[in-house]
């Protein structure tokens, strides 16, 4: 049983952001991050399972805005290297939130010196910069409703309507030190905030080739296969109805459920076999016990 769990944690934390092994997050000891272990965050974040279906239903949402695709589709080898920008944004992800307040820092700054370099104009001859600080408040909250979404259907539906407004409040820091501005920090902020952006969004041939290259993304293995489609499935149905609505299929009820049967059975299986994973050697760091 312990070379089965060790190749499937193996395989899965190929897919993160660990695996560029640019961050050690054991060190230095007794550093508590940006966040702490307090955080809410480290709770929404620290699930492999509701963190991955979340990051594909952003991506998809984050494509439907014709100016945040256009950074993505001119400035990205995204077409070529999905699995590399996987990885990059997952460390971004897990280094803000559990990596030494150091590595953190530089995270945010590199970050936002890659960001000045993407610019451009979008097919509807609009200019675009990765640095615009409304575009910066649109992909944060694409991003982290996406995860909290997951994090409620997936790993803990009791998460408190107090706590799911703090999980906002606490990762508005990341998306105000990149440049974004008015950034939504509760339920009601972040409901509002998407149904003002509605009329800017758009489905068109690129949002619709962003889904495609997903679906059509190889597998880490054969045994992960199965696995990455139900993944896949689980992030488009993770979509608001209206998302699902512009992309061209939405999902029926029937198959939602069936969708969610299926994570409900393989999730326990990655949480049993991940033990080494971003928060667990974050935990080791500030000498707390090993997560049951």
């Amino acid at each position: 049983m312990e070379f089965l769990r060790r190749r499937i944690e193996t395989q899965v934390l190929s897919l993160t952001g660990l695996a560029l092994g640019q961050i050690d997050f054991e060190q230095p000891p007794g550093d508590p991050g940006l966040f702490g272990p307090d955080s809410v965050c480290w709770r929404v974040h620290g699930d492999f399972t509701s963190m991955m279906i979340g990051g594909i239903s952003a991506l998809l949402l984050q494509a439907l805005h014709p100016l945040a695709l256009a950074g993505v589709w001119d400035h990205s080898n995204f077409r070529e290297d999905l699995l590399g920008r996987l990885r990059r944004t997952g460390q971004f992800i897990s280094g803000t939130t559990y990596a030494s307040r150091q590595d953190a820092d530089w995270l945010i700054d590199k970050v936002k010196r890659i960001h000045l370099g993407v610019t451009g104009t979008a097919p509807d001859g609009r200019p675009y910069a990765a640095s615009d600080p409304d575009l910066l408040t649109w992909v944060h909250v694409a991003e982290v409703s996406s995860f909290l979404a997951a994090h409620l259907r997936y790993r803990n539906p009791q998460l408190s309507p107090a706590d799911q407004d703090r999980y906002y409040d606490e990762v508005a820091l990341i998306a105000e030190r990149l440049g974004a501005r008015d950034v939504p920090r509760s339920r009601v902020q972040i409901d509002s905030y998407l149904h003002a952006m509605r009329p800017q969004l758009l489905c068109d041939d690129r949002s619709r080739e962003i889904l495609r290259i997903l679906r059509s993304a190889p597998a880490p293995s054969a045994l992960a296969a199965p696995m990455g489609v139900l993944m896949m499935q689980a992030g488009f149905d993770l979509l608001p109805h209206w998302a699902q609505g512009m992309l061209g299929e939405p999902i029926s009820a029937r198959r939602s459920r069936l969708i969610a049967t299926g994570v409900g059975r393989v999730a326990p299986l990655l949480r049993w076999a991940v033990r080494s994973g971003a928060v667990h050697r974050a935990r080791k760091r500030l000498g707390l016990p090993a997560l049951s």
